[in-house]
């Protein structure tokens, strides 16, 4: 029976790198020649998560009902720990002695790789739970697929994200239609809240180069093939909330994953990475 780890280690970073290294050979992680798509594209995963994560953040203590607040703070925690993984993971594939707290403190706007949509600000509660609800619904599928990951590594850490992203997405489901189809001032507010976040939703799926290149390698798939799953989810949870599928394109605002941000997210950083900034290695 294998003993305990010790919990009066003081390096659980160490720890947590022979865990990972446990977990056998992945030949990705070494690969120099797709080393620049799959950091670029674990960046990618951690920022989305990172930055979404601190968004919802922002209502911790200003929630309009207690369940909701704890809610909240509950579901930005799961996305910190995925953070965490994929960062982590990114910082070992990049190989340059950095770790995820770096990546996640020490970088600038433009080397942020996160979905323009996640860095919005949160408005009311309308947009909070709408733009919750429709990365979910790309999320859940995207994690789905990446549990068959040809990266023992990613599917890893997706099989275990994936279970606190069924229960995101149940939750923001529900939220979604029961103010959607609930009073008239909530209904509006849930419409405008749709057509607002409309436009940003088609980058999720826009492919460029560093997408390609991991799903031939067989570590992610194709966007493309979410995008059925994904259209087929939103507009089951729309009708039953009595909301109306806006018809502008959706792939109006893209350009996040290559580092092209909107104001917002300099803002979210100058808040984020402020200590670390202040007192560069402090530790407490």
């Amino acid at each position: 029976m294998p003993s305990l780890a010790d919990t009066a280690t003081p390096d659980v970073v160490a720890l947590a790198g022979r865990a990972a290294a446990a977990l056998g050979h992945d030949p990705h992680v070494a690969d120099v020649a797709l080393k620049p798509a799959f950091f670029d594209w674990l960046c990618r995963m951690g920022d989305n998560s990172l930055v979404l994560g601190h968004r919802i953040s922002e209502w911790c203590g200003h929630g309009p009902v207690l369940e909701e607040d704890i809610a909240l703070a509950n579901t930005a925690l799961d996305l910190i720990g995925h953070t965490q993984m994929w960062l982590g993971l990114a910082a070992e594939v990049e190989g340059a002695g950095r770790d995820a707290d770096k990546l996640a403190f020490l970088r600038d706007a433009m080397k942020f790789r996160n979905l323009k949509l996640l860095e919005l600000p949160n408005g009311d509660m309308a947009i909070t739970l709408m733009r919750e609800f429709l990365f979910d619904a790309f999320h859940y599928e995207l994690l789905t697929a990446l549990t068959k990951s040809s990266s023992p590594r990613v599917a890893e850490i997706a099989a275990k994200a994936l279970k606190e992203v069924s229960y995101h997405l149940e939750r923001s489901s529900d939220l979604v239609v029961r103010l959607g189809d609930g009073t008239e001032e909530s209904h509006a507010r849930m419409q405008a809240a749709l057509n607002k976040l409309w436009p940003y939703t088609g980058e999720m799926f826009a492919a460029d180069a560093m997408d390609d290149a991991v799903a031939e390698a067989g570590i992610a798939p194709a966007l493309a093939d979410l995008l059925p799953l994904w259209q087929r989810t939103v507009a089951e949870v729309l009708d039953e909330a009595t909301l109306v599928q806006p018809e502008q394109r959706f792939d109006a605002q893209s350009g996040g994953k290559q580092g092209r941000h909107t104001e917002h997210l300099g803002y979210i950083l100058a808040e984020m990475q402020f200590l670390q900034r202040a007192y560069p290695g402090a530790s407490w």
